[in-house]
């Protein structure tokens, strides 16, 4: 079954069987609690919904599917699903690889609660470079955390390299696919142990839903993390459950056209006189440029800028569009755009920010589904007044 296929019918089969409707799509399963006719059988092993959900299942299925994965769990946030593969797989004394440069709200998770009260040792290197992460590895290591692309920087880890590392020494790989999307990279199928997305990004695509999944092949790690999200009760609604099931149908339509009009985006930038640099995957200028051409299907929706001239003058450009909204979040069918520095990594201390290349005039432009002409537009129209 292709992707498109899969995110329209997985989990979503119509029942016809013991007095079931044929609905076309998952109902949304609102009861807390599901009687059983005997005391001994859960009904369709359904007892209570933190622990298990008809909708939050149906969506699960599809996670699982879209990711070429044997297992899916959504959780309330992609945060709380950070959290629960942690909370699983970690104890006080652990040592933790990560990327440098990592979402702020990751690196404020890791850095002000994982370490400060659990003890987690977190070591973190340019996982750009292979050879940094098995040089970062110490006998206590358990886990290797990376984002790639990053956030926001766009800097790209060879997945399957790290991965083969990683089985060598017996540790767990977790990649943080958010910015692909299943659609455009494929974690496990590199090797990694777990694929980590926050759904409120692409796999949703509407902005209108906060959520977060784990996908993973490995049943002993599924039995872990399923235990954390039900004992923490860090569950998807099933109203979330619903919106994430009706995005996800569309998932590969809209990932093809945030390529499509950020290639166009991402050319028009990369020439312009106000514009200091362009950081996108699918540019040959990228540095790993080969690299994504091998690891990923396409080179998804998201671009950073750096600009030239100063904080005034970025924020008097940001200020000035009118298609681009200037907003935290990513990847909706709207076009949004925000300053790191001041925003989404205001968390992360300005001496990182300098060492990561994250400067004040740094824009990072999640390109939405519009008509490209029209943003390409925008944004000129925007340079005008600066």
């Amino acid at each position: 079954m292709k992707f498109t296929t899969k995110s329209i019918h997985i989990g979503e089969e119509p029942n016809f069987k013991d007095g079931a409707t044929g609905d076309v799509i998952a109902p949304i399963h609102l009861s807390t609690t599901f009687a059983r006719d005997e005391v001994e059988n859960p009904t369709a092993g359904y007892e209570y919904s933190r622990s298990l959900n008809p909708t939050r299942n149906a969506l699960q299925q599809k996670l699982a599917a879209i990711e070429n994965a044997n297992y899916g769990l959504a959780f309330s946030s992609g945060l709380a699903a950070e959290t629960g593969v942690l909370m699983a797989l970690l104890k006080t004394g652990d040592h933790v690889i990560a990327t440098d440069d990592l979402y702020g709200g990751t690196l404020r998770l890791f850095r002000k609660v994982f370490a400060a009260n659990y003890a987690i040792d977190f070591s973190f290197v340019d996982t750009s470079i292979t050879e940094k992460v098995e040089a970062a590895i110490i006998p206590a290591t358990k886990l290797i955390w990376i984002e790639s692309p990053t956030n926001p920087m766009l800097k790209l880890s060879d997945i399957a390299k790290i991965a083969i590392i990683a089985k060598q020494k017996g540790i767990c790989l977790v990649v943080d696919n958010t910015f692909m999307s299943p659609y455009f990279q494929n974690p496990l199928d590199l090797g990694a142990d777990i694929a980590l997305h926050s759904t409120s990004k692409y796999i949703n695509g509407h902005s209108d839903s906060i959520g977060g999944a784990v996908m993973l092949n490995d049943r002993s790690l599924f039995e872990k993390v399923q235990f954390i999200q039900n004992s923490a009760g860090a569950i998807m609604s099933p109203f979330d459950s619903y919106l994430v099931l009706r995005g996800i149908k569309t998932l590969s339509m809209r990932m093809k056209q945030h390529a499509e009009n950020s290639i166009k985006v991402a050319e028009f930038l990369a020439q312009h006189p106000k514009v200091k640099k362009v950081i996108y995957p699918g540019l040959e200028s990228h540095p790993q440029y080969e690299l994504a051409k091998t690891q990923m299907k396409g080179f998804g929706g998201m671009m950073s800028v750096e600009l030239k001239g100063n904080l005034d003058s970025t924020k008097k450009f940001i200020k000035n569009l009118h298609y681009f909204s200037l907003a935290e979040s990513l990847g909706g069918v709207e076009s949004l755009i925000e300053l790191p520095a001041l925003m989404t990594h205001a968390s992360v201390p300005l001496e990182d920010r300098r060492k990561l290349g994250l400067s004040d005039t740094l824009i990072r432009i999640s390109v939405g589904v519009e008509d490209v002409d029209d943003l390409i537009g925008d944004l000129e129209g925007a340079f005008r007044l600066v």
